[in-house]
């Protein structure tokens, strides 16, 4: 990793996406039961980050955001990522968060928000294959995510926990 004060920053909010080129790096504050999608053009280095809340945008109705569902969000991410010349022959994906962040005492699967993100997550990443080379998924924590362009880094910090690069 090279020093991010000598790179482009791009923050992804909630239900939100974006892209970086090199150099820079791009991330997303407080994953919980939502997953980060990082999409990377290796050859070119640009990167493009999804915070997915919800797996699906097909049960929601007046959907005005389509940065909150899986399928709407890694679709759209591709779309503005291919606008600025990424190939998908080239692309590898890496994915974090997913956690079960409260603890109930219940065989509703209501509260399995966050693996149910994880799985929409990776079906959606098959049928468009693209590869996910590395993950950092589920558990019961939150998760900060930095993705560098220049190497490839995902960083993972969490709160009492080593920081992880994959």
């Amino acid at each position: 990793m090279i020093n991010s004060e000598d790179i482009e920053v791009v923050k992804v909010g909630m239900a939100d996406f974006n892209i970086v080129k090199n150099p820079g790096m791009i991330t997303t504050l407080g994953l919980g039961s939502c997953v980060a999608v990082v999409l990377y053009d290796t050859k070119l280095k640009i990167a493009g980050m999804a915070h997915v809340m919800l797996p699906s945008s097909k049960a929601i109705k007046n959907n005005n955001n389509r940065a909150k569902f899986a399928d709407t969000a890694i679709s759209d991410l591709l779309s503005m990522m291919e606008n600025e010349g990424m190939r998908r022959q080239n692309l590898i994906a890496k994915i974090a968060g997913g956690s079960q962040m409260f603890d109930f005492d219940s065989a509703d699967d209501v509260f399995s928000v966050g693996r149910k993100n994880i799985q929409a997550c990776k079906e959606i990443l098959a049928e468009i294959r693209i590869s996910i080379i590395a993950e950092d998924t589920g558990e019961n924590y939150g998760r900060t995510v930095e993705f560098y362009t220049a190497d490839g880094s995902f960083k993972i910090k969490s709160v009492g926990k080593p920081e992880k690069i994959i």
